[in-house]
């Protein structure tokens, strides 16, 4: 009794012995960036490995926003983002209402086309997307990266919230109908406010996907008051310049939206997605 319970203790200790050592690896990149964007001085090679060992100052910050177009960036990189999230909620739940309740011609083609579009990696459309967006006039212009993320994000997200609306009754519908809604109706009014967390989880994935991504702006955008924060972040550790704390500066700013919309969607997020409505 008392070897079991000294090969326990034994067991825990080393438990914790490892999760201590994989947190160390997983949290010292992150507090490493947060000290070199108030550490002084320019190049990563200058910094003391020992965080926050270097001192403290906040000119990074200063010199983001008044020597260069930080400021131009993020409201860029914010236009593009909210728009995607907008128009990919919308169009991705609405083909997915229609897809759940309609029966059609062609219906399981049609969705089996959207599963097989997934499978390729965006970028092997790239040549077809350029010249799409060449003849649209898209190129280095906003909405065009918009209906490049929109597009690319309905195939999956509409089979995400398709599977979802495939769980909430049709006598609701039913009942709406009854009542003299219609589809839109029904729709916008009964199936949105039950499809909720699906909605919110499809809104926040659609936000986060272009606030980073670097492939597509640096074939779309051109023009420097059209870059985006991955483009203008990219050029202060580029091979003609090592200013990595203005870097890390920059990339610490990035992260304030995600956490002001975490903190308004956590609770939505936590909400089981199988109990919003009754099953048949």
């Amino acid at each position: 009794m008392i070897k079991e319970k000294g090969l326990g203790q034994v067991n825990r200790v080393l438990i914790y012995i490892l999760f201590t050592i994989i947190s160390f690896f997983v949290i010292y990149p992150l507090v490493y960036v947060v000290s070199g964007a108030f550490a002084p001085g320019n190049s990563m090679a200058s910094l003391n490995i020992v965080p926050f060992a270097d001192g403290f100052t906040l000119d990074h910050f200063v010199h983001l926003f008044t020597r260069t177009d930080y400021g131009r960036w993020f409201l860029n990189t914010l236009i593009i983002s909210v728009e995607t999230s907008l128009a990919t909620v919308l169009v991705a739940s609405l083909a997915a209402y229609v897809f759940s309740r309609f029966q059609f011609k062609f219906k399981k083609p049609f969705l089996m086309s959207l599963l097989i579009l997934q499978i390729f990696p965006s970028f092997v459309g790239m040549i077809a997307i350029y010249v799409i967006l060449y003849r649209l006039g898209g190129l280095d212009t906003l909405w065009g990266l918009v209906l490049v993320y929109t597009a690319g994000n309905i195939p999956y997200n509409t089979w995400l919230v398709k599977n979802y609306m495939d769980t909430v009754s049709k006598n609701l519908d039913e009942a709406a109908r009854i009542d003299g809604a219609g589809h839109f109706r029904t729709f916008f009014q009964i199936i949105m406010p039950i499809a909720r967390p699906i909605i919110t989880f499809l809104g926040i994935t659609s936000f986060t996907a272009p606030w980073m991504d670097f492939i597509f702006p640096k074939m779309v955008l051109r023009s420097v008051e059209n870059q985006t924060l991955a483009l203008g972040l990219f050029s202060f550790v580029s091979d003609k310049k090592n200013e990595f704390t203005i870097f890390a500066a920059g990339a610490l700013i990035v992260a304030i939206p995600f956490v002001i919309f975490f903190l308004f969607t956590q609770r939505t997020l936590v909400t089981s997605f199988g109990g919003a409505a009754v099953k048949e």
